[in-house]
């Protein structure tokens, strides 16, 4: 386990010293198969997996809340660089959810370049709607919150990077 959060750091390192050129590594792989979401913004489109495998409530959750077009014309309302990129609260500041809290479902996924997870207060079992992009491997984040999704792909990439802070998600949707 230590040896693949040293791999990811080394890893990051490199892409971030190459310009991320070329092959995107120190991501997670795409599994295939699994459910995938399209967030359509104004910089390019964010693609990314789900994992319903080691999320499956998450993922069921997610993906009706997509269904139902909850967000649709939220924002990004955090934006940390070299961090993460925080979406999916309705208020648009942080405080605000759909009104259904998830139980955790804490899995060995490692939060690397483009990681999709939930975000929470301090109580575990508190996430919502709202979840979070890694910009860079965050590996203290490990095991403690929900990872469900992976964005893999090396335009999607390249678009969570352009995040800005109220940059608004136009259309998602679930395939």
């Amino acid at each position: 386990m230590r040896f693949d959060r040293i791999r990811a750091v080394v890893m990051w390192t490199f892409i971030f010293s190459m310009g991320m050129t070329g092959l995107v590594i120190g991501t997670a792989p795409a599994q295939g198969g699994n459910p995938v979401v399209t967030i359509e913004m104004e910089k390019g489109n964010i693609i990314f997996e789900m994992y319903p495998d080691v999320a499956p409530k998450t993922v069921a959750r997610i993906t009706e809340l997509v269904k139902q077009g909850f967000y649709n014309g939220l924002t990004f309302h955090r934006v940390e660089p070299g961090f993460v990129i925080q979406g999916g609260d309705p208020n648009g500041n942080g405080t605000g959810g759909s009104g259904v809290k998830l139980k955790a479902e804490f899995n060995k996924k490692l939060h690397l370049l483009g990681t999709v997870a939930m975000a929470r207060s301090q109580d575990p079992d508190s996430a919502d709607s709202q979840f979070y992009i890694c910009l860079g491997p965050q590996a203290f984040l490990d095991g403690k919150y929900t990872v469900f999704g992976q964005v893999t792909d090396k335009p999607s990439l390249e678009v969570i990077q352009k995040i800005s802070r109220g940059d608004v998600m136009k259309k998602v949707s679930v395939k």
